[in-house]
């Protein structure tokens, strides 16, 4: 049997003919930036989300680099302040920090959830700390109350990455993306909403940033020919959101089938050099990543690949350790260094069929060393 760990095509392919369809709705009308389909999409997505305002983009990326740049430009935050960021990230976090010369301030995570320490933030704040970050990373549910709790006690803005997590919702009811005063957005084609191409967004309930989000994305216009600030071409085209629209549709049920993978490998692996996710991961994660930790993970990579199945690495250098961050050179960060080191991502998504599922769950309760 063959795996691959994502295959793309056959993820379009699952709604192909409306994708096609929504693809010549867009050429037929000829009109291919700022139209009908990128309005229609931030309404939808809005709603679905539970925010007021949704701004498409051009990225993940950018979605995140403009919350922080709106911020500047409106005055809360200015070169220099600190944001309170996971040190276990994948990097895009943390430029959208020093992109916009803020600095970083990396908080080690929780060994079991892989997700930003909450007992760890109170810690790292000072004058200087104007945001806290959440990750929601590899679709595992980064916000907990006592991070909400800090950010009003030190009245930080409390940001989203939502990059991953698309559906993901909290026990008291809210979609990520609506719970802090900003997140982004990524629809790279491998998320769980993914686009053809890149695409992004930043929902938040602030009328006001949204709209300085919108006109720095607009090369910093709100008016034809009128600039007010210094911006970029950040835009989401027609296509793109004409395609997240129908893909919108099957979010959930999606998610759904990602989490009856995932609960099936939790409650089915069992191999003493493997360590799974925890079973409340099932209730708090949509799995756009299945992770797990090995001590050996290049042996059980090539031993699940031996067996056709395709696995990754997420990711197998932290941010700290970087060249573009070399100024962290001697920084230590035993549980993030450890999560990368471990770190393998089985397949995991609304592809597998249950006898490939169980074929995967064999292939890795047959490792040993």
């Amino acid at each position: 049997m063959k795996i691959g760990y994502l295959e793309l095509q056959k993820m379009t392919a699952l709604h192909a003919e409306e994708i096609h369809a929504a693809v010549e709705r867009v050429v037929d009308r000829g009109w291919y930036l700022l139209g009908e389909e990128n309005r229609m999409f931030e309404e939808e997505y809005a709603q679905f989300i539970g925010s007021s305002c949704c701004v498409g983009c051009g990225n993940g990326l950018d979605a995140l680099s403009l919350i922080f740049r709106a911020y500047i430009e409106q005055g809360v935050m200015q070169p220099g302040d600190e944001v309170i960021v996971p040190a276990n990230t994948y990097i895009a976090s943390i430029l959208a920090v020093t992109e916009n010369r803020l600095v970083p301030v990396l908080v080690e995570p929780d060994i079991h959830t892989f997700q930003i320490d909450d007992r760890r933030i109170e810690e790292a704040i000072t004058p200087k700390t104007k945001a806290v970050m959440i990750v929601h990373l590899y679709g595992r549910l980064a916000y907990t109350p006592k991070i909400e709790e800090l950010c009003r006690k030190y009245q930080l803005k409390l940001i989203e990455d939502n990059a991953q997590a698309h559906g993901l919702i909290c026990p008291d009811g809210r979609h990520t993306g609506s719970l802090g005063d900003a997140a982004a957005h990524s629809f790279y084609p491998g998320k769980n909403l993914g686009a053809l191409g890149d695409a992004g967004a930043v929902t938040t309930d602030d009328s006001t940033l949204a709209k300085t989000v919108r006109t720095l994305a607009n090369y910093g216009s709100s008016k034809k020919y009128v600039f007010d600030y210094c911006g970029k071409n950040s835009r989401l085209d027609e296509l793109q959101a004409a395609v997240l629209r129908v893909k919108l549709k099957y979010l959930e049920e999606e998610n759904d089938r990602r989490k009856a993978v995932a609960k099936r490998f939790i409650e089915q692996i069992s191999n003493r050099w493997v360590t799974l996710p925890d079973m409340e991961t099932v209730s708090q994660s949509v799995f756009h990543i299945f992770p797990v930790r090995c001590k050996e993970r290049e042996q059980l990579q090539q031993w699940l690949a031996e067996k056709g199945i395709g696995t990754m690495i997420h990711y197998p250098i932290p941010p700290h350790q970087q060249k573009c961050y070399h100024h962290w050179d001697r920084l230590i960060l035993p549980i993030t260094e450890t999560i990368h080191r471990e770190e393998l991502s089985l397949p995991c998504n609304q592809l597998l069929s249950d006898e490939e599922v169980t074929y995967i769950i064999d292939a890795v309760n047959s490792f040993s060393l």
